[in-house]
C-alpha cells in the first residue's frame, strides 16, 4: 500500500512543471491585482472537481454500474459527466461573486472588476472541461489493467490537471489583457459552459441520481469556493512579500496537489470501502482504514522533501557545482 501511494503522489513532482510556468509568467499576473489572487481558486477547484468525479467514477467502476468505455456506456455515466459540467458553471460563478467581495475588501479592486474576473474564471475552467475526459479515459484504462482507481488515477490526473489548468489560466490571461478578439474569444468558451448548462438541467431534473450528485456536491463546492478565496487572499500577501522567488512560485501547485492527493487517496478509497460494506460510517471503524492513512502521510512527508529540494535546483539556487552533480545523479 505505502508502495503505491508512493507511486501515485510521485507524479505530484509534475507539478513543478506548472509553478516553474507560473513563475516564468509572473509579469502576466502583476497585471491586475485579482489575477495572482484567483490562481488557488482555478487550481483547487480543478482538482476538487476532478477528485468529486474520480471518488464516484472509481466506485461506479467496482460496483459495475458504469463500464469503462465512454460510448454505449450506462445512464448513470452520463448524469455524472452532466453533473460536472453544471458544478463547474456554478462554483465559477460563485467563486467570482465571492471574489469581488474579498477583491473590494483586501485586493483594492472596484466593483467594476466583476465582470473581469467572471469572464476569466468561468472561461478558464469551461476550458479545462477537457481535464474531465482526460480523467475518464484515466480511469478506464487503469481500472482494465487491473490497477486500483482509487489510489492511482486521481493523484495522476491531479498532475496533469495542475499543469493544464495552468497553462490555460495564463493563456486565457494573455488574451484577457490584449483585449479585443482576445476577450471575445473567452466570453465565447464561457457561453459555451452555459449552453451545454440549458440542454443538461432540463434533462435531467427528474433524474434522481443526477439531483443526489448536485445536491451532494454542491455544497462542498460553495465551501471551497469561500475557501480558496481566503487562499487566494493569502497567496497575494506572499506574492507582496516573495516577490522575484521564483522558487516559492514553482514549488506552490506541486505542494497544493500533493496535500489534495493525500486527502483524496485517503477519502476515495473509504467511499469505495463503504460502498462495499467494508467500513462502517462510524469513528471507531477509522482502525480498518488505518493503512491507507499511514502510508499516505509517509509517502507525503517523503515527498514533501524532494519536492523542496527540486524547486531549489530547478531555479539554480543551488551552487553550479552541486547542481550539475543533482541533476546527473537524477
Amino acid at each position: 500500500m505505502f508502495k503505491e501511494t508512493t507511486l501515485a503522489c510521485l507524479f505530484d513532482i509534475g507539478g513543478l512543471v506548472a509553478g516553474f510556468a507560473i513563475a516564468l509568467q509572473l509579469g502576466v499576473f502583476q497585471l491586475s491585482p485579482w489575477a495572482i489572487a484567483l490562481y488557488p481558486a482555478v487550481v483547487s477547484v480543478k482538482g476538487v472537481i476532478t477528485g468529486l468525479l474520480t471518488g464516484r467514477l472509481s466506485t461506479a467502476l467496482h460496483l459495475g454500474t458504469v463500464y469503462p468505455k465512454f460510448f454505449g456506456n450506462t445512464k448513470a455515466f452520463y448524469r455524472l459527466i452532466g453533473a460536472m459540467v453544471v458544478l463547474t458553471l456554478a462554483t465559477s460563478v460563485t467563486i467570482s461573486v465571492i471574489a469581488i467581495a474579498f477583491g473590494t475588501l483586501f485586493w483594492g479592486m472596484a466593483i467594476g472588476d466583476f465582470t473581469s474576473i467572471l469572464t476569466v474564471m468561468v472561461s478558464t475552467l469551461s476550458l479545462g472541461l477537457l481535464i474531465t475526459l482526460i480523467t475518464v479515459k484515466f480511469s478506464f484504462i487503469s481500472f482494465k489493467n487491473s490497477l486500483d482507481p482509487d489510489t492511482i488515477v486521481y493523484p495522476a490526473i491531479s498532475t496533469v490537471a495542475d499543469i493544464v489548468i495552468t497553462f490555460l489560466y495564463i493563456g486565457v490571461l494573455h488574451l484577457y489583457f490584449s483585449g479585443g478578439f482576445g476577450e471575445w474569444a473567452l466570453i465565447i468558451f464561457g457561453l459555451i459552459n452555459v449552453f451545454l448548462v440549458l440542454i443538461i438541467v432540463p434533462r435531467n431534473l427528474r433524474e434522481k441520481e443526477f439531483i443526489r450528485i448536485i445536491k451532494e456536491s454542491l455544497p462542498t463546492m460553495l465551501l471551497v469556493a469561500f475557501m480558496v478565496n481566503i487562499t487566494g487572499t493569502i497567496l497575494k500577501g506572499i506574492s507582496n512579500l516573495v516577490s522575484g522567488r521564483k522558487e516559492i512560485y514553482t514549488v506552490y501547485p506541486a505542494i497544493i496537489d500533493m496535500m489534495g492527493d493525500v486527502g483524496l487517496v485517503i477519502g476515495t478509497a473509504a467511499t469505495t470501502k463503504l460502498a462495499l460494506g467494508m467500513l462502517t460510517p462510524t469513528f471507531s471503524s477509522i482502525k480498518n482504514h488505518a493503512k491507507n492513512i499511514f502510508s499516505a502521510w509517509a509517502a507525503s512527508l517523503m515527498l514533501f522533501v524532494v519536492l523542496g529540494i527540486l524547486s531549489i535546483a530547478v531555479n539554480g539556487i543551488f551552487p553550479y557545482k552541486l547542481s550539475l552533480i543533482y541533476w546527473c545523479y537524477f
